[in-house]
């Protein structure tokens, strides 16, 4: 079983509802699945409160049926300035978001510089596709044991590699992640495995990445 801990919605740019998204997830063997919409302060209540309330509806049938799938409401901050996104993050907690992204300096969109640091130095679970990332990046997020992610999303994927191995330099933990926004973004296994070793991992590495996804999802599960 494998889990993803960065998908999207209609809530933002996503192309499914969160039903939808969530059967086709447990279709493709996700145990845990974290809806985390692109946010900033015109709608992280406003999605938080969508993705809860549907969240709650189905952990509540699954567990009353020993389903053993769960969902995690969450965001990905998106884009906001670094010296706001502190701000951001606390917003969302406070609105009930379990796993918190922060968009990371990606390679192919023009995210502002200083938003790496900025995310690592609060209180989130993963920095997504985090681009070019440095030592001083990685140890931080070591330091706060804040995941990195490996992502299968086109264009965000191309620094799968030094983001690996940088992180494994610093001992940072990293996350496997679809970004999904499509039916076809959604992963399976063999998905989940190819990012991994595309990016240069063997399989005790990939085993432990699976190992920080059941860490994460353990720290949140209803």
């Amino acid at each position: 079983m494998i889990s993803d801990f960065h998908t999207h919605t209609l809530f933002s740019d996503g192309e499914l509802v969160p039903s939808e998204l969530i059967r086709r997830a447990v279709y493709s063997g996700i145990e845990t699945l974290a809806i985390t919409d692109h946010a900033d302060f015109s709608n992280i209540e406003y999605i938080l409160s969508g993705i809860i309330a549907v969240s709650n509806k189905i952990n509540a049938e699954n567990i009353k049926n020993n389903n053993t799938f769960r969902v995690l409401p969450g965001v990905e901050i998106t884009h906001v300035p670094p010296s706001l996104i502190g701000e951001a993050v606390n917003l969302a907690r406070k609105s009930g978001a379990k796993i918190v992204v922060v968009h990371g300096e990606t390679l192919s969109e023009p995210v502002e510089k200083g938003t790496n640091l900025a995310a690592l130095n609060e209180d989130i679970d993963i920095l997504a596709h985090p681009g070019l990332l440095t030592e001083e990046e990685a140890t931080l997020a070591k330091n706060k044991n804040i995941y990195l992610e490996l992502t299968y999303r086109k264009g965000h994927c191309l620094s799968n590699g030094i983001v690996f191995q940088i992180a494994k330099r610093a001992g940072a933990k990293l996350i496997i992640s679809s970004d999904a926004h499509s039916p076809d973004d959604i992963l399976t296994e063999n998905i989940y495995d190819s990012i991994a070793f595309g990016a240069g991992l063997n399989v005790s590495e990939l085993k432990e990445i699976k190992k920080n996804a059941e860490e994460l999802a353990q720290k949140y599960k209803p």
